[in-house]
């Protein structure tokens, strides 16, 4: 929690660990002027949800590997589970269709009709 000292035009100078003569003003390490004194840039809602829309990528690809490989099948999860993951994979199979292809067809879109799933994304 430091001690800040401004200049004339209210910029931070100089932060202190205590207060002094010429550094008075208490503020929070989280406080954005003492952010942007230290270079830090805060992090944003939109690189939050950017890690968890690859997370949630990471997850079904592990899916698929445990499908794969048999360790589990499909039908293991639940119903609610394998519409989500379904709806997904047809969402990204329409909007990928033009791009490059590093691995086959996965098979789901031509076992199960998707259509009806739209509800419960």
């Amino acid at each position: 929690m430091p001690f800040v000292r401004r200049s004339a035009s209210g910029q931070i100078d100089s932060l202190h660990r205590h207060q002094s003569d010429d550094a008075r003003e208490f503020m929070a390490d989280d406080h954005p002027d003492v952010l942007a004194f230290l270079g830090v840039t805060p992090p944003r809602r939109e690189d939050f949800d950017r890690l968890d829309a690859d997370f949630v990528r990471v997850i079904e690809d592990v899916i698929d590997t445990l499908i794969v490989k048999n360790v589990i099948n499909i039908t293991d999860l639940p119903a609610e589970a394998q519409a989500k993951l379904f709806a997904r994979k047809s969402f990204r199979e329409r909007i990928t269709k033009n791009s490059l292809r590093l691995f086959g067809d996965s098979g789901f879109a031509d076992v199960v009709d998707d259509t009806g799933f739209a509800d419960l994304r």
